[in-house]
């Protein structure tokens, strides 16, 4: 679908044109079957998709209160005996990595900042062959005075939630004063050289949506990549309602009344992001478009919760216990198999559009971005 919006663009001093064009949603996946044998193979589906990005909770805690995320009044935390120890992440890390094919492992929360043996696990993570590329999801609060320790154990980027600039929406979105502390940590982590740095954005209605503009100039201004994404059903109040959403058409709508956007020719792969490049430049943003155009029939991605769980979704009602069995004495080979059989039972699509959908009974806080 195409879309061809005046643009007032003060940067080129006279009207011009937004073009706008909609990639096409990612084809469903080529059915490979059968499935490895137990005690062989990767993390393969039964729809023929190959999991090989881990994303790894460290802990379901925070210290903002985002409202698309959690009350004001934060959650009940996992109790510390039930959260898996910094040698058992490790240890599962490894398994996914030496016997699974993981190629990229992301660590996530909660906020990931508040564990404090963060450098060790990412140093550890790093050391192992072959090599993943090893990424962090943060709000950046503590991240002026974490990014010199997390380059030097050889993290290679971060992803950053930033919902605007406006001192005072922020405090309002996330309940904490803290907006100061979260642009230093992106300026120290570009001087860190983790990079590049990406922005994640969730726009709400009637809240934050005159940010979109300032934010992307923002990010252009200072070399980071900016990506929107639709606020998803994963709150721990489950208010969210697919009505009150800011669509990807709603972004891009507000995007091009003062930019001219063009799609991205670099193949997306298995990426979530739809990407455009901004004025005639090289320069990006991406925007996640979860809900409206999902991509589940590329998810290359499996999960593993801060109390040692596996879920091959973010939407799953269920989970694959491994912290139990690993506890109880499950050697490598034990483990990476029940791994295997966990992965057999993600279904086709998260199912939102689905009349019998259910929001998970964990938010997003206790799951891992």
């Amino acid at each position: 679908m195409t879309a061809d919006t005046a643009v007032t663009n003060p940067s080129r001093g006279g009207p011009t044109v937004g073009r706008v064009t909609t990639p096409s949603p990612l084809p469903d996946p080529v059915v490979r079957m059968p499935a490895p044998a137990p005690g062989s193979g990767g993390l393969v589906d039964r729809h023929g998709r190959t999991a090989t990005d881990l994303r790894v909770s460290l802990t379901d805690r925070c210290n903002l209160r985002c409202s698309y995320c959690m009350p004001p009044e934060g959650l009940d935390w996992l109790p510390k005996v039930e959260q898996l120890t910094d040698d058992e992440v490790v240890r599962l890390v490894r398994i996914g990595v030496e016997q699974l094919g993981i190629e990229e492992v992301r660590f996530t929360g909660g906020e990931p900042l508040l564990r404090p043996g963060l450098p060790g696990i990412v140093a550890a993570t790093t050391a192992l062959l072959p090599r993943p590329e090893v990424s962090l999801t943060t709000n950046a609060v503590g991240l002026s005075r974490m990014a010199p320790a997390l380059a030097a154990a050889g993290l290679d980027r971060l992803n950053v939630s930033l919902d605007t600039l406006d001192r005072e929406r922020f405090k309002q979105l996330t309940h904490r004063d803290r907006l100061p502390d979260v642009l230093a940590g992106l300026k120290a982590a570009k001087e860190a050289g983790l990079t590049p740095v990406k922005v994640n954005t969730v726009l709400l209605k009637g809240i934050n949506e005159d940010d979109a503009v300032p934010l992307l100039e923002y990010c252009l201004e200072h070399g980071y990549e900016l990506r929107f994404i639709e606020q998803m059903p994963l709150d721990a109040h489950h208010a969210w309602t697919r009505a009150e959403m800011v669509t990807a058409e709603d972004i891009l709508a507000k995007l091009s009344a003062t930019h001219t956007l063009t799609p991205d020719v670099e193949e997306r792969g298995a990426a979530p992001a739809e990407r455009w490049l901004v004025d005639g430049t090289d320069l990006t943003v991406g925007v996640i478009a979860s809900v409206t155009r999902s991509f589940c029939g590329a998810c290359d991605r499996t999960r593993l919760t801060a109390d040692g769980q596996i879920r091959n979704c973010l939407f799953a009602r269920e989970e694959s216990d491994l912290r139990t069995a690993m506890r109880d004495g499950a050697s490598d080979q034990e483990l990476a198999d029940r791994w295997r059989i966990a992965t057999l039972t993600k279904l086709p699509g998260h199912g939102i559009d689905d009349p019998s959908f259910l929001q998970p009974s964990r938010p997003m806080s206790a799951i891992g971005g």
